[in-house]
């Protein structure tokens, strides 16, 4: 079986969840998470098959955090080249969207993978981050 990423390249959904009001969700990746525990994130899934992109970006925050997207804007996209927990080189495109969600309808949703949930300001991000979180602030600091 062919793996994402790794013998392809794979296709991602990232999204900034924020509140309308300056803040943003961000969760702490936990044992369940398929890597980089223990840092904070913001959400993100592999684009499913016969899904387009903010149809899948809607069924993941649903998923993950329990509700409902209000606004969903495009943002743009990256190439993401790191190395997987095996060392494997790995290609990513992140297709990256800004995403309005009522904050008293957000839930952990994936206790399993996430340890904790919180609402930060820009800014007041706490540590340590996912590796590609820093390269998403820089190219998105303009419309977050």
């Amino acid at each position: 079986m062919s793996q994402k990423g790794i013998d392809h390249i794979g296709v991602s959904v990232v999204f900034f969840c924020h509140d309308g009001n300056g803040k943003y969700l961000l969760h702490k990746r936990g044992q369940g998470a398929r890597d980089e525990r223990g840092r904070w994130d913001v959400g993100g899934g592999g684009l499913d098959f016969g899904l387009n992109a903010k149809e899948c970006v809607r069924k993941e925050i649903l998923e993950e955090f329990g509700c409902d997207v209000l606004e969903i804007e495009f943002m743009g996209y990256r190439d993401v080249h790191r190395k997987s927990e095996n060392g494997e080189d790995t290609h990513w495109v992140a297709l990256d969207f800004k995403c309005q969600v009522d904050p008293l309808k957000v839930v952990n949703n994936e206790p399993h993978k996430f340890d904790e949930l919180g609402w930060f300001k820009l800014g007041d991000f706490p540590k340590p981050w996912h590796s590609q979180f820093p390269a998403a602030l820089a190219a998105y600091k303009d419309v977050l």
